[in-house]
């Protein structure tokens, strides 16, 4: 998986959410807030983010630079087309921050990021971000399923308007969206006020970015849950536990053929394997067809273990772990 490195471009943060989750009043708070972060904000609909103009000191076409060094833009037409633009003045700014729309799912956009050599050049996809409306959550998962697909793409999870929940609704709310993505962090907000170095520069795409909390939740979340967590949609997280030794050939056939034939439905996979004849963990990840893996620490003290989780829709548990079970070495062959 193509997904550049920090050192080689500027990082992107794509900005996701069901419709009224606070993308909006986020955006306003980083084009208008005193950060001292340089960032260009791409904004979908751009007459509804409602800027104060006495903020903007220079307007270039559709390009408002603003008082605290940010940058605005709208996209018009292609997402692509846009990023080119902006990276003619990238001396202006240090990051960019993409909202897509509240109906999106950030899945397809984020594999352009990972496939597309124009994008790339220049830039890397940094994480994928989703605002949660904390009150409205639960009828949004009932009403549809790019709220399922915008959960359980993100690498963060913002639940937002927490003022407007109790206690319990707020913990039920953060249960639920940990059993869709249990590989994202969870923060939490009102009026979308969050750090942003939380949000942004995080290394989503980093293969160890969220792997430690991944398994530890994994573990917190096997009883729990009974292994998966089932969506009315369809959507859903397999978690795979075993302590054989694994024949990385036979494993990385297995799962090229499984993201090839379940393409769009297996969306995100991550873990930890046990390869024969070292004493390193391999830790890899996958986006949609896209396959990343290396060489990790040692494995110390702890147990070496195949750790894998898996999130996507209609996923056949039983299948994905007969299917593992498959790529085992016999006990004696190693």
């Amino acid at each position: 998986m193509s997904h550049g490195s920090s050192s080689t471009g500027i990082p992107v943060t794509l900005l996701s959410g069901f419709l009224g989750s606070g993308k909006t009043t986020l955006l306003n708070y980083i084009l208008q807030a005193n950060h001292g972060k340089r960032i260009a904000v791409i904004e979908n609909e751009f007459g509804e983010i409602g800027i104060d103009h006495d903020l903007v000191i220079g307007v270039d076409e559709d390009i408002f630079e603003m008082s605290n060094g940010c940058i605005c833009c709208s996209i018009k037409g292609d997402l692509v087309e846009t990023l080119n633009r902006l990276l003619d003045r990238k001396d202006k700014f240090d990051s960019i921050l993409i909202e897509s729309t509240g109906l999106a799912s950030p899945g397809p956009i984020a594999q352009a990021f990972l496939v597309e050599e124009t994008v790339q050049h220049g830039l890397y996809l940094d994480g994928i971000i989703t605002l949660v409306d904390a009150r409205h959550i639960e009828q949004q998962l009932v009403d549809a399923d790019v709220a399922w697909e915008q959960i359980a793409f993100s690498h963060v999870i913002l639940i937002n308007k927490i003022d407007l929940v109790t206690k319990e609704e707020l913990k039920a709310v953060e249960e639920r969206v940990r059993q869709i993505n249990p590989a994202a962090g969870v923060l939490i907000s009102e009026h979308a006020q969050t750090d942003l170095d939380r949000i942004m520069n995080i290394g989503g795409f980093e293969l160890h970015s969220g792997l430690e909390d991944l398994l530890q939740e994994h573990d917190h979340h096997d009883h729990e849950l009974g292994n998966d967590a089932y969506s009315a949609q369809g959507i859903q997280s397999v978690s795979i536990t075993d302590s054989g030794t694994l024949d990385i050939n036979r494993f990385n056939i297995w799962l090229q053929t499984l993201l090839i034939v379940e393409g769009m439905d297996v969306f995100r996979a991550k873990g930890v394997l046990n390869l024969p004849d070292t004493d390193q963990r391999y830790i890899f990840q996958s986006v949609y067809m896209m396959f990343d893996g290396e060489h990790d620490r040692p494995w110390g003290d702890s147990e070496r273990q195949n750790r894998i989780v898996f999130i996507g829709r209609n996923l056949d548990s039983e299948k994905l772990k007969q299917g593992f079970q498959n790529c085992l070495l016999e006990p004696d062959s190693h």
